[in-house]
């Protein structure tokens, strides 16, 4: 099989495309958490076990998200694409057949490839628009991805409900076949090749990694989001075993966040260029710290329940849509000319700190300690988010600009 970006394959991809990309990509990481009990009851495996399909699908993308843009410079978005699509339709085969929970976990982690569909079709937009329109573009397709772990979970417990866990991983592969077969008819290829070798490439990340400004956008981001992660690690076990809830009923409510964070990139878009990246930031990383904050004081005073836990979780993720795109936005502008190079380390960052806290999550909770040390694990995060955006507002201000 030859995946070629010759011949008729050069009209550029239609946006419907685009946000099929990314939201399949953000599907395959939440839709099966409201079954993750009871995948750890049918591999006889301890939850904190299975619980790591979270933690490491999220340490692969974050080494894939490294790797990826470079290689799609080297080779082209198209190709880079389509066999990223097969390679998971292979992954998500193995997770469905797998005899045992170290198999099952293995192409878990093959399952990250699907990363592709986020970064590239990203780049495909910075291909096709200049600066201002890109920006309207990316946007689309990011709010399209925040319906997507809206209505996952949801779809997710209804699933496991109805058909089992199986059924959580037949959806995204019948709709990765269909994003083949539309990626290979819709999406030409959208940029010339670089000429560049991957290891010119990568010795442009030492003048990132030496920018105070890039670790500051890049940490609050990465803190901010922390947050979410260390939920996505933890929720399902408190919603199933703390509140006794079905998975269906998990699914509806593991979805808060998702709303929040729909409503904070609408947020982000409308106001962003009357108040500033920073500004935007700092705001969404406080209404993250306060609504963990909250829900905790609740819990503290023998008050919390799923409604409370889950209902202040929408804060972080309002908060979380205003910080993380202008964060991004920040990383961006840090040095214009590796733009592409940001994006991906800055990913990279983020998505690395959130398999880390994902798994210590997992690792904290027990029916004996409640939900308490995920609300103490988040709310340090997205303190520590604050701190890392008032850096870069006292550097600005000390340097004059």
């Amino acid at each position: 099989m030859q995946f070629s970006s010759t011949s008729t394959h050069r009209s550029p991809p239609k946006l419907l495309t685009l946000v099929l990309l990314s939201g399949l990509s953000a599907l395959s990481m939440n839709l099966f958490l409201p079954s993750l009990p009871f995948m750890a009851a049918y591999f006889e495996a301890d939850y904190k076990v299975m619980q790591l399909s979270i933690a490491l699908y999220l340490l692969i993308n974050a080494v894939l998200q490294i790797l990826i843009g470079p290689i799609a410079d080297k080779a082209g978005r198209r190709p880079v694409l389509l066999w990223g699509l097969v390679l998971f339709l292979l992954a998500t085969l193995g997770c469905i057949y797998a005899p045992n929970v170290e198999t099952f976990l293995a192409f878990r982690m093959g399952q990250a490839v699907i990363v592709v569909g986020i970064v590239l079709s990203r780049a495909a937009v910075r291909d096709m628009y200049d600066q201002d329109q890109a920006a309207s573009m990316i946007g689309y397709v990011t709010m399209g991805m925040a319906v997507v772990p809206m209505i996952g979970p949801a779809i997710g417990g209804i699933l496991e409900e109805s058909f089992g866990w199986k059924a959580n991983f037949w959806l995204p592969f019948g709709l990765a076949a269909f994003a083949l077969a539309l990626t290979y008819h819709d999406f030409g290829e959208t940029s010339a090749k670089s000429g560049k070798t991957l290891i010119q490439q990568f010795r442009e990340y030492p003048e990132l990694l030496t920018s105070p400004r890039f670790w500051g956008y890049s940490l609050s981001s990465a803190l901010s989001s922390g947050a979410f992660f260390a939920y996505l690690g933890g929720a399902p076990f408190i919603g199933t075993e703390i509140f006794g809830l079905t998975a269906a009923e998990v699914g509806i409510y593991f979805g808060a966040p998702a709303v929040g964070y729909f409503f904070g990139n609408f947020i982000s878009g409308r106001y962003s260029v009357r108040y500033g990246v920073n500004r935007m930031v700092r705001w969404g990383c406080w209404l993250n710290a306060i609504g963990v904050a909250l829900s905790a004081v609740l819990f503290l005073a023998g008050l919390g329940s799923a409604l409370s836990f889950f209902g202040f979780m929408t804060f972080v993720g309002l908060g979380n849509g205003m910080s993380i795109p202008n964060a991004t936005a920040g990383s961006l502008s840090v040095r214009p000319h590796l733009a592409a190079t940001a994006s991906g380390l800055s990913g990279a960052i983020m998505l690395g700190g959130g398999a880390a806290l994902s798994a210590l999550a997992g690792a904290m909770l027990t029916n004996e300690t409640g939900a308490m040390p995920l609300l103490w694990l988040m709310l340090a995060t997205s303190v520590l988010a604050i701190v890392a955006i008032s850096s870069v507002i006292w550097r600005e201000r000390q340097l004059g600009i």
